[in-house]
Parts: structure tokens; sequence; C-alpha cells
């Protein structure tokens, strides 16, 4: 039996989305329906947030897709809820409760010593309920099978760890950490360190370096723009795929370097420092991610074929 063709008629579309993610949806959920809105052939996100989480996912489309390992690697920000004296198995709100504790009487300076604890280079234990793969297979997915699963300790970096406000029980955080940084573990070790456990019962994450000060675009505001104003109003919204990496240094070629980069040939002498750059061509047109080595030969880490 033959398969269905598509009939979706799919563009070639190029740039990153802010998209501002509901609570509810899985992160490849909410690029599936951003991606269909742009009909864009080609789409990936940049890290996963949880089906509870919200708030900013970059979202990228064609060429940009190939700068969106780049993005997976930067520091987030983080608002956080957490509920004290509960602890649940997935370390937030959409897990069963396992166990439920008396939260002792604590004053800000031992909510900020627990804090202090949680901040800087530290070692956590991921969820079992993650993505994380073992053998190949989530973990999340061995945990749901009934499999007895463990995550192994890693180093992650936490920059800002911070009480903004209380509730009762309930403390809400600011957090602003490395990549690979779980905030369910966080709250988790902060409801040990206070003596009474805890769980993450609401997680926005406000931006994702280079996006800092993110102009967002939730689902029913495309959906909006685009019933009402048609498709031309919504595809100025992608951002370059050079604002990707904006935080990058500029390596501006000639006509004639950009020709033998594009030719696979080797460049070097180009008067960079070491390290990751944004490489491009006359006219300012990003040609490639690209990488100088401590001999200052240029290497191209992803090569872009963006239209003129």
């Amino acid at each position: 039996m033959s398969k269905k063709k598509d009939p979706t008629p799919w563009r070639d579309v190029h740039g990153i989305l802010l998209l501002d993610k509901p609570q509810g949806l899985s992160s490849n959920q909410a690029l599936q329906k951003a991606r269909r809105l742009f009909l864009a052939a080609k789409g990936g996100h940049t890290g996963s947030l949880d089906p509870l989480a919200t708030g900013l996912l970059p979202l990228c489309f064609g060429e940009a897709t190939k700068i969106a390992a780049y993005l997976l690697g930067a520091s987030k920000a983080y608002a956080a809820t957490v509920q004290l004296g509960v602890t649940t198995t997935t370390a937030d709100a959409e897990g069963e409760v396992v166990q439920r504790r008396p939260v002792p009487e604590l004053d800000d300076a031992r909510i900020e010593a627990a804090l202090a604890r949680l901040r800087g280079r530290i070692t956590q234990i991921p969820p079992v309920y993650s993505a994380l793969k073992q053998d190949g297979v989530p973990l999340y997915r061995r945990a749901r099978d009934g499999e007895e699963v463990s995550a192994a300790p890693r180093e992650v970096e936490v920059f800002r760890l911070e009480l903004r406000a209380r509730r009762g029980d309930v403390l809400e955080l600011d957090v602003e950490c490395g990549s690979g940084t779980y905030v369910r573990s966080l709250a988790t070790d902060l409801g040990e360190f206070l003596g009474c456990g805890a769980h993450l019962t609401a997680l926005r994450r406000s931006w994702v370096a280079p996006f800092v000060q993110p102009r967002m675009w939730t689902l029913q505001e495309l959906e909006t723009l685009l019933l009402t104003q048609g498709r031309e109003s919504i595809d100025p919204l992608l951002l370059p795929t050079d604002a990707g990496l904006a935080e990058l240094p500029v390596l501006a070629l000639d006509a004639a370097q950009a020709q033998r980069l594009v030719q696979g040939q080797m460049l070097t002498g180009l008067g960079v420092a070491p390290g990751l750059c944004r490489v491009h061509g006359p006219g300012g047109r990003l040609l490639a991610l690209g990488e100088i080595d401590e001999t200052g030969l240029l290497r191209v880490r992803r090569g872009l074929n963006l239209p003129d």
C-alpha cells in the first residue's frame, strides 16, 4: 500500500522564530504547529521545554537549523515556582505525590543559605523523567515502563539563583544557568537542603542567549495575523539566521576569500583570535559558522546556503 502524499505546500523558509510556548504542549508539538503556520519545509527547536513550562522556545527554520546545536549550549533564564513539603515522581506538578513532609520554620537567612549551595559550578542528578537517553532510549520512557532507572550525576553551572517572593510554603525563584541544568533538580535539591522536600509547580523561560530581551510570539498571535493579514504579515517576524550567532565576532571576507571558502579551500592569516566566529561575505551575507584554530586556520563548522 503506497504512502499517502502530504498535500501541504511546504516552502523554503529561513530564519528564527522566538516562540512563546504555551503550557501543555511538548516542544516538538509547538514546533510542528508553528512550522505549519509558516509552511516551513524544514524546522527544529533549540532545547526542549517540558509540557508544563512556558516561555521562550527559539525555533529554527531552513538554513537556520544548522546553528540550532550552537543555541543548545546557550545560557538561559527562568522564573520558577517551587512548592515546599511535597515531592513527586517527576519532580514537578505532573507527577504523582511520593511524600509529604512538614515545612519547618524558615526565615530568609535559612532560605538564602540553601540557595547559596546551589549556585556556581555544582553537581546535580537529572530527573529520571527526562529526555536524557540510556542505550538510545529516553529515561522518561523507561521510567513509564516501570523500569528501575537512574541518571548519572553531572556538573552544571548556575549563575544566578534568587528568591523573588514567598507565599507561605511556595517560593518564587529567578534562575540563570548554563546548558544542561534541570530546574526541576534545583527545586528537588533545595527542598532537601531545607529538610522538607519540594517540587516544581510552574516554570517560564524568559530568555535564551543571545536573545536576552526577546519579543516572543504566541501561536495565537501568529494564527490571528495569518488569518487577518495573510502570510506576508508573519514572514517578517522571523529573525535572520545571523541573529542566533550575535554573540560571536564577525569575520568579514572579501569576494576572493569568500569564493575560496565556498570552493572548500583553506583560509589562514585572517587576523582573528581563535574561537568560533560568524563568517560574512561581501554585503554582510552570512556564509558559515566558522572556527579559527590556534594556528590561525579557518575551519567551517557549518556552511550556510542562505538566499541573497
